[in-house]
């Protein structure tokens, strides 16, 4: 990705490296990630405490994920700024040009910013300045509450602005036409 810096440790350079490697294989990455996360929680319901590292976690995960979803430029926010050609930067009829889906979080970021999320929370929970006493089935009920209005409303934006951030189901071309 980028060029090592002058100032660069080597063990910078060494975890930019084995960065650097792991981008192609998305679904080793994520099956690691979502090990880390098993362990984090076997290691919540061992332990019976740190529900505030957990909650907060979960927090932290679902912006995470709300930026992976949403587009880089947001249609809503080009309509409500009155920009001066405008034109949104999402298609929202059926006659207009074509342009790409550009998340506002790429894919290897989410990954990356959400395992170090969770190693972080794991290490947490090994330190008692952090089991903050907590009435934990609060926090699960509004964790929920938050995460279903949260996930509403994303859904209806996407819905209203017409587009889908995730690839599986579109049409994929394997050869280019002859332009």
């Amino acid at each position: 990705m980028d060029s090592q810096e002058p100032d660069q440790t080597p063990f910078a350079a060494l975890y930019q490296s084995y960065l650097d490697k792991s981008t192609p294989y998305t679904a080793y990455r994520w099956s690691a990630t979502g090990a880390f996360l098993v362990i984090f929680f076997l290691r919540i319901v061992m332990a019976q405490g740190w529900y505030i590292v957990c909650y907060t976690l979960g927090i932290y995960l679902l912006n995470q994920f709300l930026a992976f979803l949403q587009p880089k430029f947001d249609p809503s926010l080009s309509q409500d700024e009155g920009l001066e050609d405008g034109q949104t930067t999402l298609p929202t009829k059926q006659d207009e040009e074509f342009r790409p889906f550009i998340r506002r979080l790429p894919e290897f970021k989410f990954w990356h910013s959400s395992t170090r999320a969770i190693v972080l929370g794991f290490l947490a929970t090994w330190f008692e300045v952090f089991n903050v006493p907590v009435f934990w089935p609060v926090l699960v009920v509004y964790f929920i509450i938050l995460f279903s209005l949260t996930m509403r409303r994303q859904i209806q934006h996407m819905i209203k602005y017409r587009y889908v951030p995730f690839t599986f189901g579109k049409t994929r071309y394997n050869q280019r036409s002859g332009h």
